[in-house]
């Protein structure tokens, strides 16, 4: 490209950036900006254009990037007002106010009578001003809570006022920073030691307020306080604390992978090291609580539920798996030490109901995040190295802990639990532990038993030696650990056919026999939380019978049992529950198979599934209305709160499902709202597979359309609701999807200019304007009713202003279709941009030669809604240019506006005031004589 084209393509592409600025298109804006710098050789063009893209990202609220841009233009030309104004924005909303200062009064100083540059310099000036009062009120403030927490001599209930009045100083700013300027956190490190609960607790509380989202305090509190001390905390006995010191240790991860993330780091940050040390140092300390005597089992399973979080990447997107491979290389033999351990034996760390399920979520999480077959090897090799040091010890002991490492790696990383349950001797160890007298043997290896049952390698060999085997177990024991355990491989086993009808694995009736036990176990208030959990499991595999389901649902003792149970300390059970609600609802995904293929596989004598009468949609609507009396939602809403390894993706997509299938109902919507369904929904749209989050997605977009959304999702609650709604606008969803999200939308863009704002910055727009080319009609009128709502936001009205598109013409060809509802939504949105944006009006005839006839069209409809659209497109036209009001006038729609004013039967009110209107203008601009010039002209005739 010769010089000469390189400056034509860069002028061509700033003019370009310019006119989509003004067309309120940033982000087309800033791609073009982008793409004329790289074309750019001249330092002063390459000036202005980071300050045109500065401007874009102030928009955009994007202040980092905003500041770069604006500081790079400041670098060519120290003088360029703009550039400096900017920048002075950027700072202001970073918080960066003395820097900001200095930049608005520079502006100031170069342009005095700049109204602009005085107003912002006022606003810092007040807001300096304003935080140096708060930080000189503050610093008393802290100095005294300290006095008080120090002096020994102080009521206990004095010092625990001052502990909690610390806590809420550190939520704000300038008290955060006061108490880490004045030694604070030393201070917090002898609250620590204290035997108080309520003072641990609000130093803990403090350390959180002084963390969040802020990386260079994080540093110095992990440096200064040391990591020893807060897992000590955490391991504690006391639940609470150990709580609130996961708590804090997630704040303190957070805070320093966010800054490590950014793409540009504050002047402030700039200096610092990177955080990798510091977060090394806290899984190291992680890791050494797994085998710890002295840890409780609660702060174990806390410091497991963090490296859950922290360790694995959040998107495999990102390449850099180092912190697994870091975790797996210095910790993955301690994990395994918990996943090894049986409580019942005297060695090994306490343990609480969950550690086991716990630690196989763990191991599942590691194992998926790897990137190649080598790093996935080298994890198998470890888990079986681990398995044959104890399996091949003499002791009994040890081969326990071998068989209970082998079935937490099968609830876990599959792949790793199926190589060791290969290994040689350890499947007959099982078998023959299964026929131990002592219990705790026969526990271990029926489970081991169980969860093998489940894997493709192993499920047939245990299906011909384990069935006898589980029955006789589940006959002859005297104790019901055993028994409900045998019961649930029997379950496990009888399930095999899944919801095929005919393919059942036991006898006519068995399944409900085995049901019935199962529930009455699950009703048993006497056995341990552990055993009834392990019914609920046996009914997840046999629910998939729909004779189960009528039995399960029509049994409501058995369901409030299986509610309480969700709301219980056991959090294994979560999984299970959730897979037997989706079997009694029937919101697993069933894949219709095509009639054609049916009749080849019966022609060739292939097997074909069939579905069980009692699966039919009125026989689960019963089931559903059952279950939302039994109270089937505050069950929900409980599983959905639980901070446990144990609600994993594919539990949260069960409960996702689930939900769904109660607001199929709309009846039933409110039920669900009014129990707390709305609010639970929110994070399961973010935080879940990704068919879990289009579930969730859905049933919030159900419950918006024919709900008041600002009673469902009160408070701030209602905008968390967009970004899921916008996620269902994708071709990968189905059209029922889209068009449930697009009425959705539809209903919170009426709200307010607010939600409006938040859909445009989900980046909705483009893909609303995508459906109105639709060849669906209800989702094309979707579409154009979600727009109707949408124009009244001032960028959006700018895109229709812009030139060089066909947005108006759409609007105008639409108002003349014949589906009446997108007629009607176009219109109706043609009416309110003509009332908006006058200069409008004198397009319209430009978009189409049919414009007039589309127009007298909705003046003469049957349809009362498309006349008075009509009417006031033609009102706004005439108000806006009399050259438009003449064309009106020449045409039959003066006959037509003059028979609407009279009223009349059938002609509202509003219609024919309108349509007086537009005769009145007419009168005003003398296109037309009014009635009494007529009269008069009348009576002057000879």
């Amino acid at each position: 490209m010769s010089g000469s084209e390189k400056e034509k393509d860069h002028a061509a592409l700033k003019e370009e950036g310019n006119s989509l600025f003004k067309a309120g298109d940033m982000q087309g804006a800033i791609s073009c900006y982008t793409k004329a710098l790289k074309l750019s050789d001249n330092q002063g063009d390459s000036a202005v254009l980071h300050r045109n893209r500065s401007a874009c990202y102030l928009k955009l609220e994007e202040y980092n990037k905003a500041e770069g841009d604006a500081s790079k233009a400041l670098d060519v030309d120290p003088g360029d007002v703009k550039a400096r104004f900017r920048r002075a924005q950027a700072f202001q909303k970073l918080g960066r106010l003395d820097q900001a200062f200095m930049d608005a009064q520079r502006c100031a100083q170069l342009e005095p009578r700049n109204k602009a540059f005085q107003d912002l310099l006022r606003q810092l000036g007040a807001h300096i001003q304003q935080k140096s009062a708060q930080l000189n009120s503050t610093d008393a403030r802290v100095q005294q809570m300290f006095s008080l927490l120090l002096d020994a001599s102080a009521k206990d209930s004095d010092r625990q006022k001052a502990a909690q009045n610390l806590v809420v100083l550190s939520r704000e700013d300038a008290g955060a920073e006061q108490i880490f300027r004045n030694d604070g956190v030393k201070l917090i490190q002898k609250l620590l030691q204290s035997k108080q609960e309520e003072v641990v607790l609000s130093a803990l509380r403090t350390l959180v307020g002084l963390c969040t989202g802020h990386q260079s305090r994080t540093m110095a509190i992990v440096n200064e306080l040391g990591m020893e001390q807060l897992c000590a905390v955490m391991g504690s006995g006391a639940s609470i604390v150990s709580l609130a010191a996961c708590h804090l240790l997630q704040v303190m991860f957070e805070a320093l992978t966010e800054g490590m993330k950014k793409e540009i780091r504050g002047k402030e940050e700039a200096i610092l090291p990177e955080p990798s040390k510091e977060l090394r140092s806290m899984l190291r300390h992680l890791l050494e609580m797994m085998p710890a005597s002295n840890v409780s089992g609660p702060g174990r399973d806390s410091a497991i539920n963090l490296l859950v979080k922290q360790v694995p990447r959040k998107s495999l997107k990102n390449p850099d798996n180092s912190l697994t491979l870091w975790t797996i290389d210095h910790g993955l033999k301690k994990i395994l030490e918990v996943a090894g351990t049986v409580p019942e034996l005297s060695e090994g760390p306490p343990l609480t109901d969950n550690s086991h399920m716990s630690c196989s979520v763990l191991l599942s999480k590691l194992f998926d995040d790897l990137k190649s077959d080598k790093e996935r090897d080298n994890f198998i090799k470890l888990c079986e190295e681990y398995v044959q040091q104890h399996f091949s010890c003499a002791g009994l002991n040890a081969k326990l802990r071998a068989i209970q490492t082998v079935s937490v790696l099968l609830q876990g990383p599959s792949d790793a639990g199926n190589r060791t349950l290969e290994m040689s001797g350890m499947m007959d160890a099982v078998i023959s532990l299964c026929a131990s007298e002592d219990v705790t043997q026969q526990q271990v290896a029926v489970e081991a038993l169980i969860h093998a049952a489940g894997k493709a390698k192993r499920a047939s060999f245990i299906t011909a030696n384990g069935v006898s085997l589980l029955k006789d177990l589940y006959k002859n024991s005297e104790n019901d650990r055993i028994r409900v355990r045998a019961l649930v491989g029997l379950c496990k086993l009888g399930s095999a056919g899944g919801t095929d009808f005919s393919m059942k694995q036991f006898a006519e009736g068995s399944t409900l026999k085995l049901a019935k036990q199962c529930r009455k176990w699950l009703c048993n208030e006497s056995l341990p939380l552990t055993s009834r959990r392990w019914s609920v499991e046996g009914l997840a595999y046999l629910t998939f019978d729909a004779d189960v389901k009528e039995d399960v649902v029509e049994d409501k003792n058995a369901l409030l049992a299986m509610f309480d149970l969700a709301k219980s300390e056991d959090k294994t059970v979560l999984f299970a529950l959730g897979s037997t609600l989706v079997n009694c609802t029937n919101s697993y995904e069933v894949e219709k198979p095509d009639p054609q293929l049916v009749e080849l596989a019966k022609y060739a004598k292939q097997h074909i599934p069939e579905e069980h009468p009692k699966d039919a949609p009125s026989f689960v609507e019963k089931r559903l209305v059952k279950l939302l009396e039994a109270g089937v939602v505050s069950a929900l809403v409980c599983m959905v709160k639980q901070e446990s390894p144990a609600l994993t993706e594919a539990c949260r997509e069960c409960i996702a499902r689930v939900f769904l299938a109660l607001v199929e109902r709309q009846e039933d919507r409110g039920t669900v709202v009014a129990q707390g369904g709305g609010k639970a929904l929110i994070p399961l749209a973010s935080d879940n597979t990704d068919a879990g989050k289009i579930k969730a997605a859905q049933a919030l977009a159900k419950i918006t359309i024919t709900s008041n959304p600002e009673i469902a999702f009160p408070g701030e609650r209602i905008y968390e609701v967009v970004r899921p709604l916008v996620s269902l606008l994708s071709l990968e969803c189905t059209l029922l999807q889209n068009f449930e999200a697009l009425m959705a939308l539809t209903n919170l863009a009426g709200i307010s200019d607010r939600l409006r704002q938040k859909i445009i910055k989900e980046k909705a727009l483009p893909k609303i304007e995508g459906y109105m080319f639709e060849e669906h009609d209800l989702v094309r009128a979707s579409a154009t009713e979600c727009m109707c709502n949408l124009v009244l936001n001032a960028e959006v009205q700018k895109l229709y202003l812009a030139t060089g598109n066909d947005r108006l013409k759409l609007l105008v060809l639409y108002s003349g279709e014949e589906d009446e509802r997108l007629r009607k939504a176009a219109a109706g949105t043609l009416a309110m941009l003509t009332a908006e944006q006058p200069e409008l009006c004198a397009r319209i005839p430009g978009t189409t030669t049919h414009w007039l006839e589309i127009i007298q069209a909705l003046l003469l409809s049957e349809i009362s809604d498309l006349r008075y659209r009509g009417v006031v497109i033609v009102q706004n036209m005439m108000q806006a240019e009399k050259s438009l009001a003449e064309t009106l006038m020449e045409s039959e729609a003066l006959e037509i506006l003059s028979v609407l004013a009279k009223g009349g039967e059938g002609k509202p009110e509003p219609i024919s005031k309108a349509a007086q209107n537009c005769l009145d203008k007419a009168v005003e601009y003398g296109i037309i004589r009014s009635s009494e010039e007529k009269e008069k002209h009348k009576g002057n005739e000879p």
